[in-house]
């Protein structure tokens, strides 16, 4: 079951294609008292949205008896903030529908892997608790996650990025601005939600210095997070089920999630 995100039009439309509308598939459980629930931001360099990076990965979270929606944000050509907003309002969708899926409006989450983690740690550093005078109920809503869970993530667009990400959401030339405002080391803050982060130490198409600077500015203002780097493995494996080491990411993650009451 797929849901239009903005029923009521999409803002900066470029027309009424498929691209130009983004969703949230929801991959809800049953259960008896209300759910956590983690919206899943697949990466592409913002050009494109893995599929391995989404429903598998709510299928997973299944499996811990935490609900999921996938979101469908917009990719190039859409640029910087419309693949943010996608994700805010994704946040706000989950909380506004709270009672009616089951689920906890306190233990929302975001994830996401490569591209998609930079919008989760984009979500995680840029966002507001709703806007209570908004005539549309789900505006109300905050946007803030309560948990980040990030996979081989773009973090900075300032050393050692990912070419690809930025150009594709910054345009180019990037305006330095929005560089720095998009770097999101630089957006930490002491009300940053905790995070979960891992990466591969010889990947090859995002450098792990992404992970190594965020876990820097969640450590120098106190946010609690954990990271993992792997001596090896490569870029985009997703649940890595095919790799003996990598695959332990899941394990530990469910581990960390139910630590943080998920």
């Amino acid at each position: 079951m797929s849901m239009l995100l903005w029923p009521g039009g999409t803002p900066n439309a470029l027309g009424n294609e498929a691209e130009d509308v983004p969703t949230l598939v929801p991959f809800l459980i049953p259960s008896e008292t209300p759910t956590a629930v983690v919206v899943v931001c697949p990466g592409g360099g913002y050009a494109r949205r893995a599929p391995h990076e989404g429903d598998p990965v709510a299928q997973w979270l299944n499996t811990l008896g935490i609900s999921a929606v996938v979101l469908h944000y917009r990719v190039a050509p859409y640029r910087h903030p419309n693949p943010l907003m996608d994700a805010q309002r994704a946040i706000r969708t989950v909380r506004h529908h709270a009672a009616e899926w089951n689920i906890d409006p306190k233990r929302v989450g975001i994830l996401g892997f490569s591209a998609g983690g930079h919008l989760a740690s984009s979500a995680s550093t840029h966002y507001d608790l709703g806007n209570a005078a908004a005539e549309d109920p789900i505006e109300r809503e905050s946007s803030r996650p309560d948990v980040q869970v990030l996979c081989y993530p773009v973090i900075t667009f300032q050393s050692q990025f990912h070419s690809g990400s930025k150009a594709n959401l910054l345009g180019e030339p990037a305006d330095p601005a929005l560089v720095e405002l998009m770097s999101s080391e630089n957006q930490v803050t002491e009300d940053t939600p905790p995070a979960f982060i891992w990466h591969t130490a010889d990947d090859a198409a995002v450098p792990v210095a992404n992970a190594l600077v965020y876990a820097s500015a969640l450590s120098q203002n106190q946010v609690p997070f954990e990271l993992h780097v792997y001596e090896s493995g490569r870029h985009g494996l997703g649940l890595a089920e095919e790799h003996p080491q990598v695959r332990t990411w899941t394990d530990v993650c469910a581990n960390w999630l139910k630590k943080q009451g998920f």
